[in-house]
């Protein structure tokens, strides 16, 4: 079991190391890269997902389902910890509700369960991206406008995803290639980016970087098992459901907080030290997955 486990975090840990020595060595200015990621090669990945072969939107309901509940009692049982630390709620729940499951979650899901671990996972990354623009934005600013929402490419690649996905309409051999293609190029430049995003970051505020690198996993996972436990799954859904749990804090949710002004230092401490802590949370949480 722990070599499995290792065989299946060590790649994602190195990618971003690598990524980290590079931003240590080079400095280099994430900006396009990060807005291609997010406007191009995600889109790309989502769609491919969601509207493959290899997805079930039926079949996938319970997991989405579940993915929902995580979020939604991460922040329910992150909330009175926020007010026992007397921290701003704004600043303290969102990252306990949205983790990291992007830049990891979707790695881990191919290594532990292959092919069919990545179109699952990916739903719970859109079901996740969803909520975060929308619930997790009014969480932060109750008078944001939501019309942005409609315009942006990982939204309008999710619906037509699903779309694809409920329908079946038939897709070009050459089209759905060159658009797995551009999505295949999301995972590694994601954990690069990630591993330049850490070497940013300061260790201002580290406490309540702690407190919250803690509480994200412990609830995340919480909430799986006992959804698990509540719902009949399957095996691989239930481990995947649990992996989901176990994620660190999201990047995007610095990168919300600095567009809001939403105390982002606190909040980068709270992503920093949760992707550290989640050297020893991942593994607990694949120990439980694939167990």
């Amino acid at each position: 079991m722990l070599e499995r486990i290792l065989g299946i975090i060590l790649p994602v840990f190195l990618i971003v190391a690598l990524g980290y020595v590079y931003a240590w060595r080079i400095k280099p200015d994430m900006t396009m890269v990060n807005r291609i990621s997010m406007n191009v090669l995600a889109p790309a990945l989502i769609f491919s997902a969601l509207a493959g072969k290899d997805f079930d939107v039926t079949q996938s309901q319970l997991l989405m389902l579940g993915s929902v509940a995580v979020v939604l009692g991460s922040g329910l049982l992150a909330w009175p910890v926020a007010k026992l630390l007397k921290a701003d709620v704004r600043t303290f729940v969102p990252p306990m509700m949205f983790n990291n499951c992007g830049n990891m979650g979707l790695p881990l899901a191919v290594l532990a369960y292959g092919a069919a671990g990545f179109s699952p996972m990916v739903a719970l990354f859109t079901i996740s991206n969803l909520l975060q623009f929308t619930l997790g934005v009014w969480i932060i600013n109750h008078h944001a406008r939501f019309i942005n929402l409609l315009r942006n490419p990982m939204v309008i690649a999710t619906v037509l995803g699903f779309a694809f996905a409920l329908w079946h309409p038939p897709i070009p051999e050459w089209l759905a290639v060159a658009i797995k293609m551009v999505g295949d190029a999301l995972i590694p430049m994601m954990l690069l980016s990630l591993g330049v995003r850490l070497f940013e970051v300061r260790w201002d505020d580290w406490q309540l970087g702690l407190v919250g690198g803690i509480v994200c996993p412990l609830t995340g996972m919480a909430v799986a098992a006992l959804f698990s436990w509540a719902v009949e799954m399957d095996q691989m859904q239930h481990g995947l459901l649990l992996l989901f749990g176990c994620l660190p804090p999201a990047v995007l949710n610095f990168m919300v907080a600095e567009q809001f002004r939403q105390e982002p230092a606190k909040v980068a401490s709270i992503v920093l030290i949760g992707n550290v802590l989640s050297l020893v949370f991942v593994p607990l949480g694949l120990a439980l997955a694939l167990h």
